[in-house]
């Protein structure tokens, strides 16, 4: 049975949010053992719904170990730099003026350990502000994705956290390279959320040049389907919103043959520059022929002629769909004795600790950490003597195996 990528390797984590803890999940479902340190009050992600965790801790921290320091403390910061020795990876996502106060930049970190992988997600890499503060909405209003997005006139961020989610898979590529050059004597990775939102965005701020140049003035796409008759979200008879993909001249055949429209013969319509210069007449007929049937037999229909579309599912469905529970896509994770149904880091056979799809005992995962539930023996093992562990504890600058309480009350069925 073979062994997962990172198997062996130890990341530690100085996470809050979502930016470097998302990184360090990717790393543990690569098979790195992550230990997740956390200052006395814990990471924010603790509580925020109801004063307990949000589905972004369940979700991003099983897997992981909890260590809870007082950093600012002196001997909680000699007890952090000697579990730092043992690391092979720190992913941290303190603000510059942090990481400083607290003696954890690079140079300070390089001068525990020489070889470890020093990754620092920040709101911006080096420049003018690059010792300002930015978050994912900050990141957004910065890199024109905000601007775009308006809710009654209002710029207004995404619902999810994209550019902390890129930000953190940048930041395990960055990883990922220097583990792949061992002997290289650069071991620092740097990533900033304006960055990562610069790059993400570099199709639209490409094309606004693009368009700048060849038409003399900035012009853009009307909207985010490309400005793409009949690509879109559409309505069926029984009220269910139906996504069609049709990027292609061979798309818009295939629909139009597979509802039975006449169109599908009309030559003027056949080139997307001439169904661009008819948006509104081709986007009726879209909407008429999909809301003239009910939604499961136009999309039997449809996938059937090779068009490709799908239903706007509502978050509670969209986890019922037999496609998420083919082996490998959802690990069963619980917490609190409540269970859940965790997506999975997409790769083959994700979610087995041996690569091995028949091995149910293998997708097993460590639950969502309590606060300071491993300090002692992830201390112990770096090292640390029990009398100094204990020392630790009773002075409170190590917390201990705390089960923090909050006023969750599930309701049952």
């Amino acid at each position: 049975m073979s062994h997962p990528p990172l198997a062996g390797r130890r990341v530690i984590e100085l996470g809050t949010m979502l930016a470097a803890p998302f990184a360090s999940h990717i790393l543990s479902q690569l098979g790195a053992e992550v230990i997740k340190v956390e200052p006395p009050r814990g990471d924010p992600t603790r509580a925020l719904v109801r004063g307990g965790p949000s589905g972004t801790f369940i979700a991003y921290s099983h897997g992981k170990k909890s260590v809870c320091i007082d950093l600012a403390d002196p001997d909680g910061h000699a007890a952090f730099c000697k579990l730092l020795e043992s690391a092979d990876a720190l992913v941290h996502n303190l603000a510059p003026k942090a990481a400083r106060k607290l003696s954890l930049t690079q140079a300070d970190c390089e001068a525990i350990n020489p070889k470890l992988i020093y990754c620092h997600i920040r709101g911006y890499a080096n420049g003018p502000q690059e010792d300002d503060l930015a978050s994912n909405p900050v990141a957004e209003a910065a890199t024109g994705v905000m601007e775009a997005n308006r809710i009654n006139g209002r710029p207004s961020r995404l619902g999810p956290s994209y550019h902390d989610q890129f930000a953190g898979a940048y930041a395990v590529i960055g990883i990922l390279a220097k583990m792949l050059s061992p002997d290289a004597a650069d071991r620092h990775v740097e990533v900033g959320l304006y960055e990562t939102g610069l790059h993400v965005a570099s199709r639209d701020l490409v094309g606004i040049q693009l368009k700048t140049q060849l038409l003399g003035r900035p012009e853009r796409e009307p909207h985010g389907e490309f400005s793409m008759p009949g690509y879109g979200a559409y309505m069926s008879s029984d009220e269910r919103w139906m996504y069609l993909l049709m990027l292609t001249d061979a798309h818009w055949l295939k629909f139009c043959q597979a509802m039975n429209l006449p169109e599908a013969n009309d030559a003027s319509l056949a080139m997307l520059r001439d169904r661009k210069k008819r948006r509104e007449e081709v986007e009726a007929l879209v909407k008429a022929a999909i809301a003239a049937h009910p939604f499961d037999a136009t999309a039997a229909r449809l996938s059937a002629a090779g068009v490709g579309n799908t239903e706007v599912l509502p978050l509670e469905r969209v986890l019922e769909v037999p496609q998420a529970h083919q082996p490998g896509k959802l690990r069963a994770v619980q917490y609190r004795g409540l269970d859940f149904e965790v997506p999975e880091f997409p790769r083959l056979y994700a979610g087995d600790a041996g690569d091995d799809p028949n091995n149910e005992q293998a997708n097993a995962t460590l639950s969502p950490p309590e606060l300071g539930e491993h300090s002692v023996a992830v201390l112990r093992e770096a090292g640390l003597d029990a009398e100094q562990c204990q020392r630790l504890v009773a002075s409170g600058v190590v917390l201990d195996a705390s089960t923090e309480s909050f006023p969750w009350a599930p309701v049952r069925g």
